[in-house]
């Protein structure tokens, strides 16, 4: 199976209005309709609430301006939300609370991947569609669509998309065909490496070296050391922020630095993790779901419009619940109504204008949509566009 990796034009709309506004959700003949009962799971309390303020603040930013315009065909969102707080258990509490108590059609959750996990199967035996927009683990895919549970939709990329995407740009893009590893001990950090050997091979890449590191760790140099006498071009490390800048360092102290590349994901393009060693940083590739700084109008105007509401900027979370609102108001009205079989069959062969690029879904209900390149250039992020790539599913 060939797998395309795509370069889009990055010109959407000219504002938000035009790419989620009154146009979109209003027909010439609304009519009054019932209330869209909409719910999101999200950490609201614990030690991920920022990222649950976040994921709220922008789902209620494309509620009230859907509203603002006239709802949906006549018909009006009106958006519950309940705390996971970051755990599976009171995950599935928060979801049947909101299934049984408010009465929810949609729900959109979680941020954190154990949770949406838990979710699926309550969404199943209640056929309410679950639309998830920022848990990345691989699995809630591949057990969706034509993996179990039709009701599950996600919105967001998958680890597997960014390994995948990260590996064909920097064997095609850069030229890189030897790897050394390094990344973070967790679920994450192997699954990352899982799914860039499964795809490396097609791309004529190698790992000459695999090593992993725990939370907390701080010496690197051996490792470093190896990765310097194998003749790896470029290091694929899936890892946490803290450490970044430790390893970059430290390739710095080795002689590493302008020679050996760092790939993947561990906020390269900080600029606390730049800074840290500029020559080290530079040339690092890594690729996001979405930033603040992409160069778009409709993503433009979203940052506008979320700053002036709350007084400080959009981060991942913010957008990705904006976006996936917009997503579900788009297909409940080429639906013709919140009928929930009629608006998931919709979902399946949307064709849906996302401020970063087209999005539709595969047989797996996974958005197939862009993911934006970044690559530090002269100590700067340079955003390099935004690309898609298809994911390779076993045989069913």
């Amino acid at each position: 199976m060939t797998h395309n990796i795509t370069r889009r034009l990055l010109l959407v709309s000219a504002a938000v209005v035009s790419a989620v506004g009154p146009a979109q959700f209003m027909s010439s003949a609304a009519q009054a309709a019932d209330t869209i009962k909409l719910g999101i799971v999200a950490p609201m309390s614990g030690p991920n609430a920022r990222y649950g303020g976040f994921s709220l603040n922008g789902a209620q930013l494309a509620v009230k301006d859907i509203n603002d315009a006239g709802g949906i065909d006549g018909a009006k969102i009106e958006l519950f939300s309940a705390d996971s707080q970051g755990t599976p258990v009171e995950g599935v509490s928060a979801t049947r609370r909101l299934i049984d108590q408010d009465g929810v059609d949609f729900i959109i959750g979680d941020v954190s991947s154990s949770v949406t996990l838990a979710m699926q199967p309550v969404a199943e035996d209640a056929e309410v569609l679950l639309l998830n927009a920022a848990s990345s683990n691989p699995k809630i895919t591949y057990q969706a669509g034509v993996g179990g549970f039709k009701w599950t939709f996600r919105n967001y990329p998958t680890d597997e998309n960014r390994a995948l995407i990260v590996a064909k740009y920097a064997a095609q893009q850069r030229g890189f065909t030897k790897f050394a590893v390094l990344s973070v001990d967790s679920d994450y950090g192997r699954s990352a490496i899982t799914f860039t050997k499964k795809y490396l091979p097609d791309f004529k890449g190698e790992i000459l070296s695999e090593d992993y590191y725990k939370e907390g760790e701080v010496d690197f140099r051996s490792v470093l050391a190896k990765i310097r006498d194998n003749g790896a071009e470029a290091i694929i490390l899936y890892g946490l922020a803290d450490t970044t800048p430790i390893i970059a360092r430290q390739m710095l102290e080795l002689g590493l630095a302008g020679k050996v590349t760092l790939i993947g994901n561990g906020e390269f393009n900080t600029e606390k993790t730049i800074k840290s060693a500029p020559k080290a940083m530079e040339g690092a590739v890594e690729a996001a779901a979405w930033l603040p700084q992409f160069d778009s109008p409709a993503s433009k105007a979203f940052v506008e419009e979320f700053t002036k509401t709350y007084n400080e900027a959009p981060n991942n979370h913010a957008y990705v619940h904006w976006d996936t609102v917009n997503l579900l108001a788009k297909a409940i009205k080429e639906a013709g109504s919140a009928d929930k079989v009629k608006v998931r069959d919709v979902l399946s062969k949307i064709k849906y204008q996302s401020p970063v690029g087209e999005v539709t879904f595969d047989d797996h209900n996974q958005a197939r949509l862009p993911m934006i390149l970044l690559q530090i250039e002269n100590g700067v992020p340079s955003i390099k566009g935004a690309y898609t790539a298809e994911i390779q599913y076993p045989a069913n």
